[in-house]
Order: C-alpha cells, then sequence, then structure tokens
C-alpha cells in the first residue's frame, strides 16, 4: 500500500511549567517534539519535526481522533498539524546547484572586503522573496 502524501496528525501544545516556550507531542508519533519560543513557532515547527519522524515508520500511525486527545490533555491546546511529506522529501534531497552572476563590480569589492559569503545572501535573498 502506497503511503499518503499528506497527513494529519493531533499534536498537544504545552507552555506550563516551560518558561514561556511551547512543546509540542504527538500522541500518535511518540519521540517526537517540536518546541517554540511562541505559540506562532511552535505552530510553525511542529511539521517539520513529522516531517523527520514519520519516515522511519513502515506505516504511518493512524491518528487518534482530536476530541480523545482534548479529553486526555485537559487544560493544553490541542490542535491538528498537517505535513505534506513530498514536499518534506523534496527538501531533504535538494542539492546545491552551481549559478553564474553578475553585480557590479564596486558591489563585488565592498562584499568581499566586507567577508561577505555570496551564496548563503544569495539564497536568503531568494527565500525571502519567494517567502519559503
Amino acid at each position: 500500500m502506497e503511503k499518503p502524501n499528506y497527513l494529519v496528525y493531533p499534536a498537544v501544545f504545552d507552555n506550563v511549567d516551560n518558561e514561556g516556550y511551547y512543546t509540542v507531542t504527538f500522541p500518535d508519533v511518540p519521540d517526537t517534539i517540536a518546541q517554540g519560543a511562541t505559540l506562532e513557532e511552535a505552530v510553525k515547527n511542529a511539521p517539520d519535526a513529522l516531517a523527520v519522524a514519520l519516515p522511519d515508520y513502515k506505516e504511518y500511525p493512524a491518528p487518534t481522533p482530536i476530541v480523545d486527545v482534548q479529553a486526555a490533555n485537559p487544560g493544553l491546546l490541542v490542535s491538528l498539524v498537517g505535513v505534506d511529506m513530498l514536499a518534506a522529501r523534496r527538501k531533504m534531497r535538494d542539492v546545491t546547484v552551481r549559478k553564474n552572476v553578475t553585480i557590479p563590480q564596486s558591489l563585488d569589492e565592498e562584499a568581499r572586503a566586507a567577508g561577505i559569503n555570496f551564496s548563503e545572501t544569495l539564497t536568503e535573498a531568494l527565500e525571502e522573496k519567494l517567502g519559503i
């Protein structure tokens, strides 16, 4: 049976006794933990934790109904977290490619004098521009 590409699991977001940090656990995927300094950061990091853990499973675990997870974790935030495993696999296989770019000589000289890594800077700029 082929594994699905998109999965959704209930997650428990807990900031009790964590100095304000949120810890994210997945009852159906034991030993998988994400965290964040804020709830927003924890929500953003949660899919990555699943994307790293799930490939170790021969068959993906069945998700527990969210109402059951909520009942087992009173007072804590329980929410569904989705992960696109196809995108995660692509990201894990992502290799670097060489690109030839043209920039003004004066900019090249200033950047080299400042010790700027051109590849890193271009990558960061493209990620920001693309919103990834």
